[in-house]
Order: C-alpha cells, then structure tokens, then sequence
C-alpha cells in the first residue's frame, strides 16, 4: 500500500466534498434537492402529515408516477416518513422527517426569494428576448 503525501491527502479530501464535481455526493445530493417536484412535496407536507390522495391534490400537475417515484426517493433520502395503516382502504400518510424539516428554512427563504423578485425576472427575460440574443 503506498503511503499519501500531505498534498496528496489534502487534495483527496478537497475533491471529497466538492459539489462542482460530479463524482462528489454533494453534487448527486443538489441535483435531487433541485427537482421541482421534491421542493413541492416538502412544502406541501410542511404542516403535517398528508395522505397520498391529498398530495396528489395539493401538488398539481404531477403524475401519480412522478407522486409515487418522488415519495419513495424522498423516503429513501430519509426526508419523508410513510406510515401504512392497516384498514379498508389502506390509509397511507407521509410526513416530514426532522432531517426533512431542516430543508424548510431554506426552501422558504427560496420561495420568499422567488415571490419577491418574479417582476425583476419577468423583465430580464422581456429585455432579453427582445434583443434577439
């Protein structure tokens, strides 16, 4: 086994943890907290726990696939809890994991962000059209 310099060994753990590289988990980890549909399931389950018919309905435009494959990605991320509870239909709830709630504050302060400067994007996007570029 060779041994690592401390050059060598410092620049392992810089590209370790180094979202601008594909290879970081870091980056695998903000590409997924980037999908709109995951960034409107969290909000949607923001206060409290929902069943899936009520997701379905709360999160307009997203196909039962898409419902369904962004729950169990969100499951798997240790995000969303799924409880099952035994009955006639199967009542299925999701709810926010503490891990899950920790993304609220930055999802809110993107959406605040959003709400805020929309008018400022609406116009950039008009004078860049307009330009022809």
């Amino acid at each position: 086994m060779a041994t690592m310099t401390a050059d060598e060994r410092r620049e392992r753990e810089r590209r370790r943890y180094n979202a601008f590289l594909a290879e970081c988990p870091g980056h695998e980890l903000l590409a997924t907290l980037s999908d709109k549909w995951l960034t409107l399931v969290v909000s949607a389950l923001a206060d409290g726990p929902l069943r899936h018919s009520e997701l379905a309905r709360t999160v307009a435009g997203a196909s039962q696939k898409m419902l369904t494959q962004t729950l169990r990605k969100l499951e798997r991320d240790g995000l969303v809890d799924r409880s099952v509870t035994a009955s006639v239909p199967v009542r299925v709830d999701y709810r926010l994991t503490p891990l899950g709630e920790s993304l609220l504050p930055v999802q809110r302060a993107i959406k605040a962000w959003a709400e805020t400067h929309i008018g400022e994007v609406h116009s950039a996007r008009e004078r860049y059209d307009a330009s022809g570029t």
